[in-house]
């Protein structure tokens, strides 16, 4: 019987690109979410690797979605003054090449 509602905050862009990906394919939202419960406690634990990967994608590999979350996190940090000067960053750069 299902009795139990889940609430979770989630990007926009994120929510809508999957909902519109599970309505093309016939899938509930909430089949979604009921299987992956099932499957952390069949698993017990997250049914999927939570990794950092050893190699960053390039923006040209980046999902629309990834690439804006990506830009606009850039763009609050400017804003919030937590960047660094461009020409320190490539300088950086540089010198990483030239090891």
């Amino acid at each position: 019987m299902k009795d139990a509602t889940v609430s979770a905050r989630v990007e926009y862009d994120i929510k809508t690109e999957a909902e519109d990906i599970l309505k093309e394919i016939g899938v509930p939202t909430s089949v979604v979410i009921n299987s992956l419960y099932r499957q952390i406690i069949f698993k017990h634990g997250i049914p999927f690797s939570l990794t950092i990967p050893t190699e960053l994608k390039t923006a040209d590999e980046l999902t629309t979605t990834e690439l804006n979350a990506k830009l606009q996190h850039s763009y609050n940090q400017s804003l919030a003054g937590k960047g660094r000067p461009y020409d320190e960053v490539f300088d950086d750069l540089e010198r990483n090449l030239n090891k």
